[in-house]
Parts: structure tokens; C-alpha cells; sequence
């Protein structure tokens, strides 16, 4: 294993920006989280292949929308994926995204170009790479409708996964059972017409702003939607609503979410999680799963 100055070098000799003893809380949605040893902003493959071969121990994060990072920090070096590497091109009906690229910018590339297919992801605050290793999705769409290819490195090197193989399934991929790093996502869409894309995407996001408690921060949905129902009115019916621990809240405008009203630390929110947990299987005999991933 490298030590942080040995991999401050590495860094330098590609003109990757580094931070030793970074707090993570401001690149998540949460705002929640201690320090990490070494974050890195990822910008280019050849710097994430010298770090992934060091043997050094290593953190995936993208735009930070659907993780809890922990109060004690994480340990190792967080590689951060964002705009220094977000490169995104189309031809034809086929866009490249590199991993960092936001997937509102990529839905705003496909609507310049009249392509039609990524719609229900306009609003979802994930970059691609994080968006493809849980296959998120919204208003009937996930991303395995529209990934074509995956394009991943190891310590063994670069690795191109095509679709069926990636095993998508709900807010599930192949990654999580991977030592890989998604570097690069293909996508194929369809010609459409562009004032009804536009029309598509802009009702999408008066939705998500009429029903989500976007004003405050969250790491979005909190629980997995559980066979045959929905995790918010699950926890709407057991008056759950507005019930907090410490800084961490669920909201009163959408159940599914738990938000940081203010101060709101990991602990609170995973005694929070539980606390729902506990609740909703009493009244319901229904066992919520956590979809947020503790780092």
C-alpha cells in the first residue's frame, strides 16, 4: 500500500486535484459526514488505474445522493467522480458518458438531440456511474432500460461489460458484487420529437419538486419499495410523519424520505432508520430494507 504523500505524487503527475483529511459531508446530499484520509477528483482512467493497482484501500463516490457517510469518517481514499471527469458525446442514438457526468446533463444532451428514452431520470441528483451501480430509476423507467455497455477498471485492468451481463435488477447491479470501478457508461436512446421530451422532462421535475422535500437535504428514497406496496405509505399509515432523532426527521412531505433538518448526524439518522424499522413491522408484520448505503 502507497502512503498519502506517495499518492499526492500520483496525483501531481496527472493534475488530479487532492485533499488529505477531507470532510465528506459537503459532497453529499446529506451533509452528513466525518473526514476521509485522501479524496481524489477523478480526471482521468489512467489515475484511477494507478491508484486502483497501488493496493491502496479505496472509496467509490459520485454525487454523494444515496449514501450515509459515517460520523467517524471513512478510512482510505475516497475517489470522487464529478465534473473533472464528465465528459459527455453522442452519435446517433448512442451517448458516451464518462462517470462523474451528471445524469441532468445527460438528459438535457439527449432533449438538444431529439433523443428520446432517459426522461424519468431528469431530477434523479446522481451522477451516471453511481445511477448505473444501482440501476436508479423513477416513473416507470431505470436505467437498464437505457445502458447499452459499461466500461469498468480493476487491478486487472480495463473491462467492458455489456448489458447482459450486468445483471440489473431493482436498485441492483453486477457492481455490487465487483472490486471494479465504473469508469464510462454507453447508453442507447431512440429518435423522439423534441417539444415532447421537453414536455416529459419538465412534468417529471414539477412532480418530484410538488412531492419531495427538496428544500432540505436527504439522500433521497430511504427504503427500497417492498413487494406489492410503497415504503412511504407504509410509514404514512403507522403516523410516522414528522417523527425525528436529533437532527433527522421524516418528512411531512414525503414519508419515504428522511431529511437533515439541521445538524442531523449519521447516528441520528441510522437510530432514526431503525426506529421506523421497528414501527412499520409492529403495525404492518412488513420488514422495510435500508436503500441508502453507509459508507
Amino acid at each position: 500500500m502507497k502512503n498519502y504523500n506517495e499518492l499526492a505524487e500520483i496525483c501531481k503527475k496527472h493534475g488530479a486535484v487532492y485533499e488529505k483529511d477531507a470532510p465528506l459531508a459537503p459532497y453529499t446530499t446529506f451533509k452528513i459526514g466525518g473526514a476521509c484520509d485522501f479524496l481524489v477528483k477523478v480526471n482521468s482512467e489512467n489515475l484511477i488505474q494507478e491508484i486502483v493497482r497501488s493496493g491502496t484501500k479505496y472509496h467509490v463516490l459520485g454525487n454523494g445522493s444515496n449514501v450515509l457517510v459515517s460520523d467517524e469518517g471513512v478510512r482510505g481514499v475516497v475517489l470522487l467522480f464529478g465534473s473533472d471527469y464528465a465528459e459527455v458525446s453522442v452519435c446517433g442514438e448512442f451517448m458516451n458518458c464518462q462517470a462523474g457526468a451528471k445524469l441532468s446533463d445527460i438528459c438535457k444532451a439527449a432533449q438538444k438531440e431529439g433523443l428520446t428514452g432517459l426522461e424519468f431520470a431528469y431530477g434523479i441528483p446522481a451522477t451516471v456511474g453511481g445511477a448505473v451501480y444501482m440501476n436508479a430509476g423513477a416513473y416507470n423507467g431505470e436505467m437498464k432500460d437505457v445502458v447499452r455497455s459499461v466500461f469498468s477498471l480493476s487491478d486487472r485492468g480495463p473491462l467492458t461489460v455489456e448489458k447482459t451481463h450486468l445483471e440489473f435488477s431493482y436498485r441492483y447491479s453486477v457492481f455490487h458484487e465487483s472490486n471494479s470501478v465504473i469508469t464510462g457508461v454507453a447508453l442507447k436512446l431512440q429518435k423522439g420529437d423534441k417539444a415532447q421530451i421537453t414536455a416529459k422532462m419538465e412534468d417529471f421535475m414539477r412532480r418530484r419538486k410538488d412531492k419531495q422535500p427538496l428544500e432540505f437535504p436527504s439522500a433521497g428514497s430511504t427504503f427500497k419499495r417492498p413487494e406489492g406496496d410503497y415504503a412511504s405509505r407504509l410509514i404514512d399509515v403507522c403516523g410516522l410523519k414528522g417523527f425525528s432523532v436529533g437532527g433527522a426527521e421524516v418528512s411531512g412531505k414525503h414519508a419515504g424520505f428522511i431529511i437533515n433538518k439541521g445538524g442531523a448526524t449519521c447516528g441520528d439518522v441510522l437510530r432514526l432508520i431503525e426506529a421506523v424499522k421497528e414501527r412499520v413491522y409492529k403495525e404492518t408484520g412488513i420488514m422495510l430494507e435500508q436503500e441508502i448505503k453507509l459508507i
